[in-house]
């Protein structure tokens, strides 16, 4: 154990001395392995690391997030490099629609504005008119008139939630989802309440437990005061502000990580501790150091591509 430690602190002292040498920025996304959140310049939700690529003066940017995240950097920041350590770190939400298909559901609403979640890839964001975050989803699907037919794609959960929050009646929605947050059912989040009828309960609107969450709380099956559905962002904004001594969260574990380091005195209860992104999870020391000696995995997208996504990730970002 003291040999592994050595080995930790060794190799974050080599990624400082890199960062450094290439003017180098480290983003992480709040799932990321506790290692790499705690090397991060910037640690925070998909809006917060697009925020900061399009916003920082380094040289090199480090990312350490998935795939999508990365081609997100590199199109906000063309003239900067963008590196993402493991090349294989890619999401199953994103995965759920391609170019084509979105192409098709298009010429099946010509007329629809379409709203993409920023978990999806870039050519994808090239046939998008708004991209969108969970923090910003709500905001900007109230920004289109009411009487324009809205495609939001392509997680069913985040949609369902926008749907409801906004009261939309046109709007058509991808059947996508998240495999891990998919897999947080509402009988999970319900028994681990029953057990801990004291604690805040934190749900990502991706969750598969998220429009339940939100119909239990509608007939006061779970508490109002209590249940919250934010953003990962958020949902470390309400675990420090809140005066609430425990919370259940329902989102990838990752989180929790941090959660804890904020508020040490505060207990944080998985809503299920299986709720775990292999894809988030390749990242290690080793490979961001790889990344920085060798620039390992460069990541670029066409111009053409670039160009046209660019405005709906910039709309993204303008909305807030």
């Amino acid at each position: 154990m003291v040999l592994a430690t050595e080995n930790r602190t060794q190799l974050v002292e080599e990624i400082q001395e890199w960062k450094k040498k290439r003017n180098a920025i480290i983003l992480a996304h709040n799932y990321q392995i506790p290692e790499i959140q705690d090397i991060a310049d910037v640690l925070g939700d998909s809006l917060a690391l697009a925020r900061a690529a399009a916003e920082t003066d380094a040289d090199v940017i480090v990312f350490c997030g998935v795939h999508f995240m990365a081609e997100t950097a590199a199109m906000l920041s063309p003239e900067k490099t963008v590196l993402l350590p493991d090349l294989e770190a890619g999401c199953s939400l994103a995965d759920s629609i391609t170019a084509d298909e979105l192409r098709e559901w298009k010429a099946q609403h010509p007329n629809a504005v379409v709203v993409s979640y920023v978990n999806t890839s870039a050519e994808v964001k090239a046939l998008t008119d708004y991209c969108c975050t969970s923090s910003n989803a709500v905001d900007i699907v109230k920004s289109i008139p009411e009487d324009q037919e809205v495609l939001f794609l392509p997680d069913m959960f985040l949609g369902q939630f926008v749907e409801r929050e906004t009261g939309r009646k046109n709007m058509h929605i991808w059947m996508g989802e998240c495999h891990v947050h998919a897999g947080i059912r509402p009988h999970q989040v319900k028994d681990v309440f029953k057990a801990n009828p004291d604690a805040e309960l934190l749900v990502h609107p991706e969750c598969g437990c998220s429009t339940s969450s939100m119909f239990l709380k509608s007939e006061g099956l779970l508490p109002e005061d209590k249940t919250h559905i934010l953003s990962t962002g958020n949902m470390l904004k309400q675990s420090r502000e809140s005066e609430a001594n425990s919370f259940i969260v329902a989102t990838e574990v990752g989180i929790i990580h941090q959660m804890e380091k904020q508020n040490p005195d505060k207990q944080f209860i998985p809503a299920n501790p299986d709720a775990v992104c292999p894809f988030m999870k390749m990242i290690t020391l080793e490979k961001v150091l790889a990344a920085l000696k060798e620039n390992k995995h460069v990541i670029t997208v066409p111009e053409e591509i670039a160009e046209k996504a660019k405005l709906s990730i910039d709309r993204m970002i303008a909305i807030g």
